[in-house]
Protein backbone atom coordinates (compact mmCIF):
# COMPACT_ATOMS: atom_id res chain seq x y z
CA UNK A 1 0.00 0.00 0.00
CA UNK A 2 2.48 2.41 1.11
CA UNK A 3 4.20 1.77 -1.99
CA UNK A 4 1.79 2.39 -4.32
CA UNK A 5 0.77 5.79 -2.60
CA UNK A 6 4.73 6.56 -3.50
CA UNK A 7 4.12 6.22 -7.03
CA UNK A 8 1.23 8.11 -7.08
CA UNK A 9 3.05 11.40 -5.14
CA UNK A 10 5.44 11.01 -7.87
CA UNK A 11 3.33 10.92 -10.38
CA UNK A 12 1.31 13.83 -9.31
CA UNK A 13 4.52 15.78 -9.12
CA UNK A 14 5.21 14.87 -12.58
CA UNK A 15 1.72 16.03 -13.44
CA UNK A 16 0.96 19.01 -11.69
CA UNK A 17 4.19 20.38 -10.99
CA UNK A 18 3.61 22.22 -8.43
CA UNK A 19 5.60 25.55 -7.47
CA UNK A 20 7.74 25.10 -4.18
CA UNK A 21 9.05 28.13 -2.56
CA UNK A 22 12.44 28.04 -1.06
CA UNK A 23 13.92 29.76 1.58
CA UNK A 24 17.16 28.30 1.26
CA UNK A 25 21.23 28.21 2.23
CA UNK A 26 23.38 29.89 -0.91
CA UNK A 27 25.14 26.72 -0.85
CA UNK A 28 22.43 24.44 -2.04
CA UNK A 29 20.20 26.98 -4.30
CA UNK A 30 21.77 25.60 -7.85
CA UNK A 31 21.76 21.79 -6.45
CA UNK A 32 17.98 22.23 -4.81
CA UNK A 33 16.51 23.80 -8.03
CA UNK A 34 18.04 21.90 -10.25
CA UNK A 35 16.69 18.90 -8.66
CA UNK A 36 13.50 19.94 -8.43
CA UNK A 37 13.25 20.59 -11.94
CA UNK A 38 14.41 17.27 -12.43
CA UNK A 39 11.85 15.60 -10.44
CA UNK A 40 8.67 17.49 -12.50
CA UNK A 41 8.32 20.22 -9.94
CA UNK A 42 8.74 24.27 -10.01
CA UNK A 43 11.26 25.99 -7.72
CA UNK A 44 11.10 29.41 -6.64
CA UNK A 45 14.15 30.92 -4.68
CA UNK A 46 12.28 33.56 -2.78
CA UNK A 47 14.00 35.87 -0.40
CA UNK A 48 12.73 39.38 -0.83
CA UNK A 49 9.60 39.48 2.11
CA UNK A 50 8.36 42.19 -0.09
CA UNK A 51 6.43 38.99 -2.29
CA UNK A 52 6.44 36.46 0.30
CA UNK A 53 2.40 36.88 1.06
CA UNK A 54 1.81 36.97 -2.69
CA UNK A 55 4.04 33.71 -3.80
CA UNK A 56 2.27 31.54 -0.40
CA UNK A 57 -0.80 32.36 -2.00
CA UNK A 58 -0.60 30.42 -4.87
CA UNK A 59 2.58 28.11 -3.80
CA UNK A 60 1.99 24.44 -3.28
CA UNK A 61 4.49 24.68 -0.50
CA UNK A 62 7.27 26.73 1.53
CA UNK A 63 10.86 24.68 2.29
CA UNK A 64 12.98 26.43 5.06
CA UNK A 65 16.50 26.06 5.31
CA UNK A 66 18.71 27.39 7.89
CA UNK A 67 22.12 26.78 6.42
CA UNK A 68 23.56 29.95 6.17
CA UNK A 69 21.31 32.21 8.87
CA UNK A 70 21.65 35.23 10.02
CA UNK A 71 19.73 37.66 11.38
CA UNK A 72 18.50 39.05 8.22
CA UNK A 73 17.00 35.91 7.27
CA UNK A 74 15.25 35.13 10.32
CA UNK A 75 12.22 37.53 9.94
CA UNK A 76 11.88 36.25 6.66
CA UNK A 77 11.58 32.79 7.48
CA UNK A 78 9.21 33.33 10.37
CA UNK A 79 6.88 35.90 7.86
CA UNK A 80 6.93 32.99 5.34
CA UNK A 81 5.84 30.59 8.01
CA UNK A 82 2.88 33.01 9.06
CA UNK A 83 2.23 33.01 5.41
CA UNK A 84 1.96 29.25 4.68
CA UNK A 85 -0.34 29.02 7.61
CA UNK A 86 -2.79 32.18 5.93
CA UNK A 87 -2.80 29.95 3.11
CA UNK A 88 -3.00 26.05 4.73
CA UNK A 89 0.14 25.40 2.91
CA UNK A 90 2.49 22.35 4.53
CA UNK A 91 6.10 23.70 5.83
CA UNK A 92 9.39 21.90 5.30
CA UNK A 93 11.90 22.50 7.84
CA UNK A 94 15.68 21.50 7.33
CA UNK A 95 17.26 22.58 10.85
CA UNK A 96 20.90 22.65 9.15
CA UNK A 97 23.12 22.32 12.17
CA UNK A 98 20.21 22.83 14.91
CA UNK A 99 22.64 21.73 18.32
CA UNK A 100 25.65 23.13 16.89
CA UNK A 101 25.08 27.01 18.10
CA UNK A 102 22.47 28.38 20.29
CA UNK A 103 21.31 30.47 17.27
CA UNK A 104 20.69 27.57 15.02
CA UNK A 105 19.03 25.47 18.04
CA UNK A 106 16.20 28.83 18.82
CA UNK A 107 15.40 29.24 15.17
CA UNK A 108 14.59 26.02 14.59
CA UNK A 109 12.32 25.35 17.34
CA UNK A 110 10.34 29.23 16.78
CA UNK A 111 9.92 28.33 13.15
CA UNK A 112 8.72 24.31 14.28
CA UNK A 113 6.35 26.05 16.99
CA UNK A 114 4.90 28.70 13.97
CA UNK A 115 4.36 26.22 12.05
CA UNK A 116 0.71 24.85 11.94
CA UNK A 117 2.00 22.12 9.99
CA UNK A 118 5.17 20.91 9.69
CA UNK A 119 7.54 18.43 8.25
CA UNK A 120 11.03 18.27 9.90
CA UNK A 121 13.80 16.87 7.60
CA UNK A 122 17.36 16.51 9.33
CA UNK A 123 20.08 14.34 10.39
CA UNK A 124 19.99 12.23 13.59
CA UNK A 125 21.98 15.16 15.52
CA UNK A 126 19.60 17.80 14.74
CA UNK A 127 16.62 15.89 15.31
CA UNK A 128 17.57 14.91 19.11
CA UNK A 129 18.62 18.75 19.01
CA UNK A 130 15.64 20.30 17.95
CA UNK A 131 13.62 17.97 20.27
CA UNK A 132 15.81 19.36 23.74
CA UNK A 133 18.03 16.26 23.81
CA UNK A 134 21.62 16.11 24.08
CA UNK A 135 23.28 15.47 20.15
CA UNK A 136 26.38 14.42 19.18
CA UNK A 137 27.07 17.15 15.98
CA UNK A 138 30.39 18.09 14.29
CA UNK A 139 29.12 21.21 12.51
CA UNK A 140 26.26 20.60 10.20
CA UNK A 141 27.20 16.70 10.41
CA UNK A 142 25.73 14.14 12.37
CA UNK A 143 27.47 11.92 14.71
CA UNK A 144 24.50 10.11 15.66
CA UNK A 145 23.15 7.27 14.07
CA UNK A 146 19.78 7.60 12.31
CA UNK A 147 18.21 5.05 14.74
CA UNK A 148 18.98 7.10 18.40
CA UNK A 149 16.96 9.52 17.23
CA UNK A 150 13.45 7.82 16.82
CA UNK A 151 12.67 8.94 20.46
CA UNK A 152 13.40 12.49 19.91
CA UNK A 153 11.24 12.17 16.26
CA UNK A 154 8.43 11.12 18.58
CA UNK A 155 8.95 13.79 20.68
CA UNK A 156 8.62 16.41 18.44
CA UNK A 157 5.49 14.64 16.98
CA UNK A 158 3.79 14.66 20.09
CA UNK A 159 4.45 18.36 20.90
CA UNK A 160 4.25 20.15 17.70
CA UNK A 161 1.98 17.93 15.64
CA UNK A 162 5.57 17.39 13.11
CA UNK A 163 5.93 14.46 10.93
CA UNK A 164 9.80 13.52 11.00
CA UNK A 165 12.12 12.54 8.67
CA UNK A 166 15.26 11.47 9.76
CA UNK A 167 18.24 10.65 7.14
CA UNK A 168 20.87 8.16 7.62
CA UNK A 169 22.62 4.87 6.38
CA UNK A 170 18.47 4.05 7.18
CA UNK A 171 16.06 6.63 6.84
CA UNK A 172 13.07 6.95 9.29
CA UNK A 173 9.63 8.62 8.15
CA UNK A 174 8.43 9.10 11.89
CA UNK A 175 4.61 10.01 12.01
CA UNK A 176 2.23 9.86 14.83
CA UNK A 177 0.76 6.35 13.20
CA UNK A 178 3.85 4.76 11.87
CA UNK A 179 7.98 4.62 11.53
CA UNK A 180 8.97 3.75 8.56
CA UNK A 181 12.56 2.87 7.82
CA UNK A 182 13.80 2.95 4.36
CA UNK A 183 17.16 1.44 3.28
CA UNK A 184 18.18 2.36 0.36
CA UNK A 185 21.06 5.08 -0.94
CA UNK A 186 24.45 4.71 -1.21
CA UNK A 187 27.61 5.43 1.26
CA UNK A 188 29.02 8.02 -0.96
CA UNK A 189 25.55 10.43 -0.97
CA UNK A 190 27.44 12.24 2.35
CA UNK A 191 30.22 13.66 0.10
CA UNK A 192 28.43 15.49 -1.75
CA UNK A 193 27.01 19.07 -0.25
CA UNK A 194 23.42 19.71 0.23
CA UNK A 195 21.95 15.87 -0.40
CA UNK A 196 19.96 16.32 2.90
CA UNK A 197 19.08 19.40 1.75
CA UNK A 198 17.90 18.20 -1.87
CA UNK A 199 15.86 15.97 0.10
CA UNK A 200 14.69 18.85 2.02
CA UNK A 201 13.25 20.56 -1.09
CA UNK A 202 12.28 17.25 -2.99
CA UNK A 203 10.16 16.79 0.17
CA UNK A 204 8.36 20.19 -0.34
CA UNK A 205 7.38 19.14 -4.08
CA UNK A 206 5.31 16.33 -2.62
CA UNK A 207 4.33 17.61 0.11
CA UNK A 208 2.99 20.02 -2.33
CA UNK A 209 0.75 17.41 -3.64
CA UNK A 210 -0.23 14.97 -0.61
CA UNK A 211 2.16 13.90 1.16
CA UNK A 212 2.41 15.50 4.40
CA UNK A 213 4.82 12.45 5.59
CA UNK A 214 7.75 12.70 3.82
CA UNK A 215 8.05 9.29 2.67
CA UNK A 216 7.97 10.01 -1.05
CA UNK A 217 10.51 12.28 -1.31
CA UNK A 218 12.94 10.00 1.05
CA UNK A 219 12.07 6.31 -0.99
CA UNK A 220 12.73 8.22 -4.11
CA UNK A 221 16.07 9.68 -3.52
CA UNK A 222 17.45 7.18 -1.71
CA UNK A 223 16.77 4.61 -4.99
CA UNK A 224 17.96 7.23 -7.23
CA UNK A 225 21.54 7.51 -5.01
CA UNK A 226 21.79 4.33 -5.31
CA UNK A 227 21.22 3.73 -9.16
CA UNK A 228 23.17 6.82 -9.65
CA UNK A 229 26.07 5.82 -7.12
CA UNK A 230 26.74 2.53 -9.26
CA UNK A 231 27.82 4.41 -12.58
CA UNK A 232 29.59 7.44 -10.72
CA UNK A 233 33.68 7.90 -10.45
CA UNK A 234 33.25 9.79 -7.50
CA UNK A 235 30.95 12.47 -5.92
CA UNK A 236 31.42 15.02 -8.72
CA UNK A 237 30.05 12.37 -11.16
CA UNK A 238 27.24 11.04 -8.59
CA UNK A 239 26.22 14.69 -8.15
CA UNK A 240 25.29 14.64 -12.22
CA UNK A 241 23.92 11.14 -12.33
CA UNK A 242 21.85 11.91 -9.37
CA UNK A 243 20.04 14.67 -11.60
CA UNK A 244 19.75 12.18 -14.88
CA UNK A 245 18.08 9.40 -12.44
CA UNK A 246 16.06 11.75 -11.14
CA UNK A 247 14.58 12.78 -14.42
CA UNK A 248 14.70 9.34 -15.74
CA UNK A 249 13.52 7.30 -12.63
CA UNK A 250 10.35 5.56 -13.64
CA UNK A 251 7.48 3.24 -11.61
CA UNK A 252 9.10 -0.06 -12.70
CA UNK A 253 12.61 1.22 -11.73
CA UNK A 254 11.44 2.53 -8.14
CA UNK A 255 8.98 -0.51 -7.10
CA UNK A 256 12.30 -2.76 -7.97
CA UNK A 257 14.58 -0.91 -6.24
CA UNK A 258 12.87 0.16 -2.91
CA UNK A 259 13.56 -1.55 0.68
CA UNK A 260 10.65 -0.08 2.83
CA UNK A 261 10.17 -1.25 5.96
Amino acid sequence: MQTQTIVQHLNAVREQKPLVVNITNYVVMNNTANALLAIGASPIMAHSQQELAEMMSFAGSLVINIGTLDSVWTPRMTYAVEQANINGKIVVLDPVGCGASKLRTETSREITRLSDKVIIRGNASEIIALAGEAAQSKGVDALDSSDAAIGAANFLVAEYGANVVISGATDYVVTKDSTTALNNGHEMMPYVTGMGCTLTALTGAFAAVGDETGLAAAAVLGVVGEIAAENARGPGSLQLNLLDELYQLDEETLLARLKIQ
